[in-house]
């Protein structure tokens, strides 16, 4: 009974509320109308009510101008201000006169950057656009138009999970890239790469399109800014790369750095038979038997060869060990810097230095050399133990088979 009276008094104050003077709902005839059309003229009022600009507290007449208090097709006339929808020239100037205004920017999101409209000038799609080329991409063709989601949103065309897609609605359409010579495969090509892979495994701070060509200011990276580009999550590998004998070279010759290895789009996960001169090797693509690159790539093979193959047999006689009971947790420690060597070791071939990559796998092929004697000792003591349980076995079996003996000599005794 308690809970209704509860309920019945907060109906009373909000209807005391809607009723009195000083409460008004803002009206919104576009909304009103265009609700009840169907086809595109009926869309964006569907549409609108998930908008991120609804959601502010935003309505029609804010971007579109008109009287949204006018049920008539009055409201529409340009005595009321009514702009309609811009030009596709005119679309980055459209949204640009919100979101390039830092002080009105801020009332809804003090985070959100206001320099988009400027960076889009900057890009190939900005520049072009001014030329005009209308095909090109602006505001609209990635963000929607009455949809447009939250950045953070992840049915956003622009999430990081969806980026690749939104770009490919062009960028592999043959039909609309032909007039520009630009490749339609990059789409395809990224779906088979270890970022994409990452990204799709939930970790959305994985490269995508954005990620190197930039968003708002979209330039295809120049061969020599590539390597900065990547580096700018890879530093290490890049100042590794700078320093070695194929950064000079290849900034001399204007090869554009990592994707001559790794390519571009396509960038599949690394292994060791990359580097060295088998069937699977880059190097050979380059260097040839003689020349020093092909020695120093056959040199780092070998060694990253021969610890791989020291580690596979620690680990294989630990386990071994393990398996019949032995407590080998100092040779897995041992084994584990081991394994910590060869991932450094990897990285450092960036430098192409045999002599940089021996610092690091010559350590290791130490550890895992001792991890391997202590599994061996393990094994040794652990057949030293089934020997001398076996023979105490063998002891106990003779003790209970006299022990059995006696006892029926005594039983068989006659009694006085």
């Amino acid at each position: 009974m308690g809970r209704i009276k509860k309920v019945l008094g907060s109906s009373v104050v909000l209807f005391l509320a809607l009723a009195s003077p000083g409460w008004t709902e803002t009206k919104d005839s576009c909304v009103s109308c265009h609700s009840t059309l169907d086809g595109a003229l009926g869309r964006p009022a569907k549409d609108f009510g998930s908008d991120v600009h609804h959601q502010a507290g935003l309505i029609c007449s804010d971007c579109h101008g008109g009287n949204p208090e006018d049920d008539s097709m009055d409201a529409m006339s340009p005595a009321k201000g009514f702009r309609g929808a811009p030009a596709k020239a005119k679309v980055p100037e459209f949204c640009g006169k919100c979101h390039s205004d830092g002080s009105y920017m801020r009332r809804y999101n003090p985070k959100l950057r206001t320099d988009q409209l400027s960076q889009y000038a900057t890009s190939v799609h900005g520049q072009r656009l001014k030329k005009g080329d209308t095909k090109v991409a602006a505001c609209v063709d990635c963000h929607g138009v009455h949809n447009i989601l939250a950045v953070s949103d992840s049915r956003a065309p622009v999430y990081p999970t969806n980026v690749a897609d939104t770009c490919a609605r062009c960028h592999s359409d043959s039909h609309s890239m032909a007039e520009y010579k630009i490749p339609t495969d990059q789409a395809a090509h990224y779906q088979k790469s270890v970022h994409a892979t990452i990204l799709t495994d939930g970790d959305t701070s994985a490269p995508t399109c954005t990620t190197c060509h930039g968003n708002h200011g979209a330039t295809p990276p120049g061969l020599t800014s590539v390597a900065n580009v990547c580096g700018t999550c890879h530093v290490f590998f890049a100042q590794l790369f700078q320093k070695s004998p194929h950064g000079a070279a290849f900034e001399e010759m204007g090869l554009p750095g990592c994707v001559q290895c790794h390519s571009n789009h396509e960038i599949l996960k690394p292994s060791d038979e990359w580097v060295g001169v088998g069937s699977k090797s880059v190097c050979i693509t380059c260097h040839v038997e003689g020349d020093a690159g092909y020695a120093a790539a056959q040199k780092i093979s070998e060694d990253l060869a021969k610890l791989n193959q020291s580690q596979q047999q620690a680990e294989n006689i630990l386990a071994t060990a393990e398996r019949t009971g032995m407590e080998v947790s100092s040779a897995r420690l041992e084994l584990s810097q081991s394994n910590e060597a060869i991932v450094k070791a990897r990285v450092a071939v960036h430098t192409l230095d045999p002599a940089e990559v021996g610092k690091l796998t010559d350590p290791g092929l130490k550890s895992s050399a001792k991890a391997y004697e202590a599994g061996t000792a393990a094994l040794h003591e652990s057949n030293l133990r089934r020997k001398g349980l076996g023979l105490s076995l063998i002891f106990i079996v003779m003790a209970i088979a006299g022990l059995a003996l006696k006892i029926r000599e005594m039983e068989s005794k006659p009694r006085p």
